[in-house]
Parts: C-alpha cells; structure tokens; sequence
C-alpha cells in the first residue's frame, strides 16, 4: 500500500492534492501526517521526502516527492488520474500546469487556512490589480473547461488531477470570501461538498496545531472574522 506523507490539513494546500485525488479515485494509501512547527520543518521532512518538503509518496521504498511528480506516478499505475480522451488529458495538463507554477498573488495575499474566515486588507493598486487579474483567469479558465468539457468536472464527468490541483482554491474562496461568480463559483461550491474535501475539512478544524508563521502570514493579508478551530493546544 501506498504511504502519503503530508502536513496540517488545516494548512497545507501541497498535500490536499494527491490527498484528494486518491481519495476520489479510490486509491489506497495509508496517511502520516507530520506537523508544521516553529522554524525549518526542512530536516524533520527530509526523513521521508527528499526535497525536505510535503506531499510525498512512498511505493514500496520508492519516495515520489512534489504534488505534480505524484500525480503523474499515479497515472502510470491507475485509470482516471488524467482523461481518457487526448483533447481533454492535453488541456487538463495544461491547467493542472499553470496551478502549480502560477496564481502566485493569489498564494501570496490568500494563504490556506481551512478553519478561519478572513476579510483581506485593501491592497496597494498593484497588487490589487495582481490578485484581480489572477481571480479572473480563475473564472475565465474554470468556465471554458466547464463548458468545454460539459462538467460537471472540469476535464468531463470525471473528477480527475486536474480538479485535485484546484482543490486548494476552493478552500481560499472560502475562507477569504473571494467572488468567483457564475459557472466557475458553482464548480468551488461543488468541489467543497464532495465528501473527501468534507472529510479533510472536518479534520483541519479538529487539529490542536497552530502554525505561528502561517497564522502571522494570514494575519497580515486580513482580518480575521471568524476561528473555527478547535482550541489549539
């Protein structure tokens, strides 16, 4: 069985991932779940992940490190991590890319935490336009592989990779109350109620952790509204 290595669902928008996607496809993986803590978590992950960072995946002593190498790993082993048809495992590539190399001021002003509500800062007029122009490729990539594609996923009727490298997203719409209106907030709402992303929600709001610099990070991009959180310990 596979190992999947990964930090605090509460934070940690890398693991949810490959998470989610076996969990949706139905790929066993036994769970160890490593905190964040004060400092450098960079040796104390370097046990089990070579770049010292989380996801990681373990086959049979085999370590498969960074969310987009495990999803691929997967797909030579297992049916339905990318579509079937050629157009749509091009164009679901293509997106699953451009999440994980881009959307950098969407990263940057709208951290992942799960259990928070956050009302963000009135940003300088650059970064304002940054994180508008980031939330409207958003829209505007979201509604064409929907519409492309005939949903209710966006590659088909299959959740497959390239939902799991945007599942993350919906989280921060979330949690920052971020417009994403039209077809494109209806496919957020729908990724937030499938019952894995339930599940991995449930269970960030139960962690006792609490991360100083990921809270710090959130604390100077908004307000916060609302702490959902179970008592940190």
């Amino acid at each position: 069985m596979y190992t999947l290595h990964i930090a605090n669902k509460n934070y940690s928008s890398w693991s949810l991932r490959p998470w989610v996607l076996m969990r949706m496809l139905g790929i066993a993986f036994e769970e160890r779940l490593t905190p964040f803590e004060p400092g450098s978590n960079r040796e104390r992950f370097r046990r089990f992940s070579p770049n010292g960072k989380v996801p990681c995946l373990v086959d049979q002593g085999l370590a498969v490190w960074d969310s987009l190498g495990i999803a691929e790993y997967l797909a030579e082993r297992h049916a339905g991590v990318w579509p079937a048809d050629p157009a749509a495992r091009a164009w679901a590539r293509c997106a699953a890319a451009e999440m994980h190399s881009g959307f950098v001021a969407l990263r940057e002003h709208c951290s992942m935490s799960c259990g928070v509500r956050v009302q963000l800062h009135a940003l300088p007029p650059a970064q304002a336009d940054a994180l508008r122009l980031e939330l409207d490729r958003l829209r505007e990539l979201w509604t064409d592989g929907l519409d492309r594609h005939g949903g209710p996923y966006l590659a088909g009727a299959a959740f497959t990779a390239v939902d799991a490298f945007f599942a993350p997203v919906a989280f921060r719409i979330q949690t920052y109350g971020l417009v994403v209106d039209g077809a494109a907030g209806a496919y957020a709402a729908r990724l937030l109620a499938l019952a894995p992303m339930v599940q991995w929600y449930e269970a960030a709001l139960r962690e006792p952790w609490r991360d100083a610099s990921h809270d710090a990070e959130i604390g100077r991009a908004g307000t916060c509204l609302a702490d959902l959180r179970a008592p940190g310990a």
